[in-house]
């Protein structure tokens, strides 16, 4: 399988707080650490090997696309992360057909231990995709495995992620390039107003969502947050929405797995 989902990031304001909430909202959530420029994070691993970033800034960090979201718009979604099989492969077939990167770029992270662990990302100029990221330590040191990815909601791993975009056609291609494949669905969501083409990695869908008419749906969350992930869906024991105030922002929901 060439990519599957590494994490999601999502950005809050009190990281203590965001981690009770996300306690009570039934996930196991770990301690995550602090990075070189100041932020620090917790953790929620899902079975399937995601997980979820949960990211605080206690101080300004100019510059920078994550903070510069939540310093705009508030906690929430600010970007997602995919593991290639390949990094140096990906990142220059992408270059040669046109979508620009910034990177490789060095990343650590000082767990509490004081353990450093390391990666390296390459991020593209415009988030209506996501960035690709490679362990340079072992990853079970960034992404614990075992009784960590168990949760008392019974969450197991992600189904899909929805991003909104502001070029339809454009974004589709950008798609296309970076997953060697076509869209397993596109058209028009009757009575909402976007267009809608999904991808598939695995069990996982993305989402790609545009706004047909102003003011709703993709494009209300485009005016806010810009460009990028919006909405995020876990396998699951039930169908149900997460408490939004208690996600911090970040559109949450339970899916139970169809059986074919």
């Amino acid at each position: 399988m060439p990519f599957t989902i590494d994490h999601i990031v999502i950005a809050v304001a009190d990281l203590e707080q965001a981690r009770r909430d996300y306690e009570a909202l039934g996930f196991t959530v770990l301690p995550g650490g602090e990075h070189p420029r100041g932020s620090r994070n917790a953790l929620v691993v899902l079975a399937d090997g995601a997980y979820l970033e949960i990211i605080a800034f206690p101080r300004p960090v100019p510059g920078f696309r994550w903070w510069e979201v939540f310093a705009a718009a508030g906690p929430g979604f600010v970007d997602y992360a995919l593991l290639p099989d390949d990094f140096e492969a990906d990142v220059a077939r992408q270059r040669t057909t046109g979508i620009e990167l910034e990177g490789p770029i060095d990343g650590s992270r000082l767990q509490p231990d004081g353990s450093r662990i390391a990666w390296r990302s390459a991020r593209p100029l415009e988030p209506d995709i996501p960035f690709l990221v490679e362990d340079t330590t072992p990853r079970h040191l960034r992404v614990p495995e075992g009784a960590p990815r168990i949760h008392a909601n019974g969450v197991t791993g992600v189904a899909a992620v929805t991003v909104a975009v502001r070029d339809f056609a454009a974004s589709i291609a950008r798609y296309r390039t970076l997953l060697k494949q076509e869209p397993i669905a596109t058209g028009t969501v009757p009575g909402l107003g976007f267009s809608l083409a999904q991808f598939r990695t695995g069990e996982q869908t993305l989402s790609i969502v545009a706004a047909r008419e102003e003011g709703i749906g993709p494009s209300a969350y485009l005016t806010t947050r810009g460009q990028g992930i919006c909405a995020l869906s876990f396998y699951g024991p039930a169908d149900a929405p997460f408490d939004r105030g208690k996600s911090h922002g970040a559109p949450l929901e339970m899916v139970r797995r169809l059986r074919s």
